[in-house]
């Protein structure tokens, strides 16, 4: 995350673990998007490179998880890195760091 972010994600590690256990109707008043998570000295990505971070950082949120039984082990994390991305469902302007959470294989 340190990498995607051009900084360490201190301030953001609270507010990811928080998505976790609060309820989608509080989610729609804290929603953040991801264009605005990452670096900003950088380009948005477009196309695969756009798929690749989307990917990365669901995973990254994945091993964020409050509770260790629920974070993936290091072959749930390297497999989808070796892996092709999905193409985005929508554009990446769009995507909220809260659609990304839950949707990698956890351990639990």
């Amino acid at each position: 995350m340190e990498v995607l972010m051009g900084r360490h994600p201190s301030d953001r590690i609270s507010y990811f673990s928080s998505l976790e256990s609060t309820s989608s109707s509080t989610l729609n008043d804290q929603q953040v998007l991801l264009k605005d998570t990452i670096d900003q000295r950088l380009s948005p990505p477009v196309g695969q490179s756009a798929e690749d971070l989307v990917s990365t950082m669901r995973i990254a949120l994945a091993c964020l998880n409050g509770n260790p039984q629920l974070r993936p082990t290091m072959q749930q994390v390297s497999q989808p890195l070796g892996r092709q991305s999905h193409p985005l469902l929508s554009p990446f302007r769009t995507i909220k760091l809260e659609e990304l959470l839950g949707d990698v294989v956890c351990n639990g």
